[in-house]
């Protein structure tokens, strides 16, 4: 994984600078100048993203093809790198294929814009963040949720990172000898209204919640048995969701802590009540609604 040689589109010097890197006149030409990831920040970025031989990772920007040379050989895991430079990716298969990996690491030269990458289950990347940006409504409407997506440096904007780790790079070739790496999941949809029911008794009754959702941040209203009650700690992890529902009733304060995975448009989990009962859950949305990523 390297920075800038991935660019798609013309970007000014200055713009560069800005970035303590070399100054480039046009991105699109295969020649611009890269700064490889360190090897100790590419071992951070396969740690964070939880890579495993179960999985298929995908580098926009592959560059000379450390990552996915790494995730093959630590991990066992299947890679492609995508990266504009035809030179890169001669290096990049020629290396694979010294390593023996070939069969599992593959590098192809090509726009990350247009790259089809819905079947990753890891995307990592050493981009800027105006690419990170024009890249992050791909990400978030055509990969699975629970898609890790790992980015050496540069965030995602108003997309905030469920893990975000600092590695100290003394060899550092620009800016100060530290890397940042963040780690998103990509969220399942789970706003809209959804409803629920509880076996009868003190755990009893009829759940109607509405959900509204900024990237994987939830907040919502929730009625039981038409009256009033409280939403707390509402998690979203991928397809996992977890929210604690609180309720006055009778003078006691009743509370059911909620876990399941979104699959479509029903939740499956279980519940336990606050007198340590536990029951499944089985929620079903009556109305869709939007994910907010502005």
């Amino acid at each position: 994984m390297e920075l800038m040689h991935s660019l798609h589109f013309k970007r000014s010097t200055t713009a560069f600078c800005l970035f303590g890197l070399a100054a480039v006149a046009l991105a699109q030409r295969a020649d611009v100048p890269y700064v490889p990831t360190p090897l100790k920040v590419v071992e951070a970025m396969l740690d964070a993203g939880r890579v495993t031989a179960a999985d298929y990772l995908v580098d926009l920007g592959s560059g000379d093809g450390r990552v996915v040379i790494e995730a093959v050989k630590q991990r066992g895991a299947r890679g492609t790198g995508i990266e504009l430079d035809p030179n890169l990716v001669a290096t990049a298969n020629a290396e694979a294929a010294r390593e023996g990996i070939a069969a599992k690491a593959k590098f192809v030269s090509g726009n990350l814009f247009a790259f089809d990458f819905k079947d990753a289950t890891v995307i990592t990347m050493y981009l800027l963040p105006h690419i990170n940006l024009d890249l992050r409504p791909r990400i978030l409407n055509s990969l699975r949720p629970g898609t890790r997506i790992v980015s050496h440096d540069f965030d995602m904007g108003k997309w905030r990172p469920d893990l975000r780790r600092e590695i100290a790079v003394p060899e550092k070739s620009y800016g100060p000898p530290v890397s940042q790496v963040y780690l998103w999941y990509v969220p399942a949809l789970a706003a809209g209204q959804w409803q629920w029911r509880m076996p009868a008794g003190d755990a009893g009754g009829s759940f109607q919640a509405t959900l509204r959702q900024t990237f994987q941040q939830l907040s919502g209203d929730l009625m039981i048995d038409g009256g009033a009650a409280a939403i707390q700690d509402v998690k979203l992890q991928g397809d996992a969701i977890e929210l604690t529902a609180v309720r006055e009733a009778g003078g006691r304060k009743h509370t059911y802590e909620f876990s399941g995975r979104i699959e479509g448009d029903k939740i499956a989990g279980r519940v336990r009540t606050g007198d340590d009962k536990t029951f499944e859950w089985l929620a079903t949305r009556s109305a869709r609604g939007q994910m907010s990523i502005e």
